[in-house]
């Protein structure tokens, strides 16, 4: 119960976060992120995901939500930045996928 509670308010100050890059130009990056921490929270609550899993995916998020406010800094997502924040996200896709689908039992 701790740890369901503990991802949703990681959840909240993500998506709070989130909320806030969509009124950038690079709408399609947010919702995709809005996507990817709705598929963690989802293997948090169905058991997929052990809590240090859980750690190392929103670690990655976070990375992720960084790097796309330092390219923002100077008012613009370049098309190298941008393929950079995809092939971040595309990796961070590929991880959910495989730690959800390891077979590990949490150790609550």
């Amino acid at each position: 119960m701790k740890r369901i509670a503990f991802i949703t308010v990681i959840l909240l100050f993500v998506s709070a976060g989130l909320a806030n890059a969509q009124r950038g130009a690079n709408r399609s990056v947010a919702v995709r992120q809005v996507t990817q921490q709705s598929r963690i929270m989802n293997g948090v609550q169905s058991g997929q995901l052990t809590r240090q899993e859980t750690m190392k995916l929103e670690r990655q998020q976070k990375h992720i939500q960084n790097q796309k406010r330092i390219a923002k800094t100077d008012g613009t997502v370049t098309p190298k930045e941008a393929r950079k924040i995809k092939r971040e996200q595309n990796r961070a896709n590929r991880q959910i996928r495989k730690e959800k689908m390891d077979g590990q039992k949490p150790l609550n």
